[in-house]
């Protein structure tokens, strides 16, 4: 355990950081980012839409730091492999899988909204595209290793009953 000590306590300096920033630029940032006094115009209700998103989107990755602190908790106390640590990996799981359908549904929306505009520019549907794609790849690469998990754990219990 002691070679994994200085990287769990540099993580959870990053994600102490990382949760102070996410709340600082939801409560700062991403109001005044998004939503401006002059009204925005035509387009004025992309503003509220991508805020709603974009705040949703840094709860999704709140709940993915606090579900992390919990298995950091369980890895320096030598119980990542048991039953309870599975459900902060489903937290993890959910969140992403959360995340995903909002960004899903946001490009989708945004895509919708270009396609009917003057101008349709294609870079920026194509770069949601791209978007929507690497997270689809992540979520699954969570589930996968989520999978890993269950299977080490249960190997973990079997080996318990042997000894």
């Amino acid at each position: 355990m002691s070679r994994l000590t200085l990287p769990v306590v540099l993580l959870r300096i990053f994600l102490v950081a990382l949760f102070a920033f996410l709340l600082l630029m939801q409560l700062l940032s991403l109001p005044g980012q998004f939503v401006s006094g002059d009204g925005g115009g035509e387009y004025a209700h992309l503003g509220w839409v991508l805020l709603v998103a974009a705040e949703l989107g840094a709860l999704c990755l709140q709940v993915v730091i606090v579900c992390t602190w919990k298995l950091l908790t369980a890895v320096k106390a030598d119980r990542i492999f048991s039953e309870s640590s599975l459900g902060w990996v489903n937290g993890i799981v959910w969140s992403f899988v959360a995340g995903w359908v909002l960004l899903a549904g946001t490009a989708a929306y945004l895509v919708v909204v270009i396609y009917f505009s003057p101008e349709r520019d294609p870079g920026i549907p194509v770069l949601l595209f791209g978007m929507v794609l690497v997270g689809a790849v992540f979520v699954l690469l969570v589930v996968v290793l989520r999978a890993l998990l269950r299977q080490a754990t249960e190997l973990r219990a079997d080996m318990d009953i042997v000894i």
